[in-house]
């Protein structure tokens, strides 16, 4: 059955409905709904800024964004977004997508918390940090009609979200502290891991083994 929410279309492919598996079986119910959040607001705001995303491909990347903070499939090796770029981009030759379309999905996960790239990307890259800035960081909620909005919160609630989501953040990249350098996650760290030290880039230059 097709599913519509705020004029927004979850495409009825064997795709996504594999896709929409995929987390639901990984992700807590939390992630879950932020998820499918992230494509309706990033589908939203498409609209509004007249970017023409292949649904399919925008699905993928807002369902498997933060799937490198679940026990199921993180790593402690590398960033959490690398975790899901991988994964999404591995699901997306396997169902027969082309090697550029699975190159932008992993892109639109792999920089979905670096700040002024993806807007200059495609659009299937630009709208999942595009749903993302929204739910997580309340940007540009002047871009999705009200009725709109109220319409994802019914349908994808989000009790005690920012609290919970900063949790999940924390609890994803406690392991891994050494990943965070140079991203925003070290904000989370810092703010939530006691002993948590950030990594100065300055220092690093300073410290180097050049004389000069």
């Amino acid at each position: 059955m097709t599913e519509t929410i705020a004029g927004i279309t979850i495409p009825n492919t064997a795709l996504v409905r594999e896709a929409t598996e995929v987390v639901r079986e990984a992700a807590t119910p939390l992630l879950f709904h932020h998820s499918r959040r992230v494509f309706l607001f990033g589908s939203l705001k498409g609209q509004y800024r007249g970017l023409h995303a292949d649904p399919e491909l925008l699905y993928v990347g807002a369902m498997f964004h933060d799937l490198g903070l679940t026990p199921a499939y993180r790593r402690t090796d590398q960033r959490f977004e690398i975790d899901g770029a991988d994964l999404a981009r591995d699901f997306l030759l396997a169902h027969g997508r082309t090697a550029a379309e699975a190159r932008a999905v992993w892109l639109a996960i792999a920089l979905h918390t670096t700040p002024g790239i993806v807007e200059h990307l495609e659009p299937e890259t630009a709208l999942v940090t595009a749903g993302v800035e929204t739910d997580v960081l309340g940007f540009d909620l002047d871009q999705i009609k009200p009725d709109d909005l109220q319409a994802v919160i019914a349908a994808h609630e989000r009790p005690n979200f920012k609290q919970n989501i900063l949790q999940a953040f924390t609890d994803g990249m406690k392991d891994r502290p050494d990943t965070t350098f140079g991203t925003m996650n070290d904000d989370v760290l810092a703010h939530f891991v006691p002993g948590f030290t950030r990594e100065d880039f300055v220092d690093i230059i300073l410290g180097s083994d050049w004389p000069e």
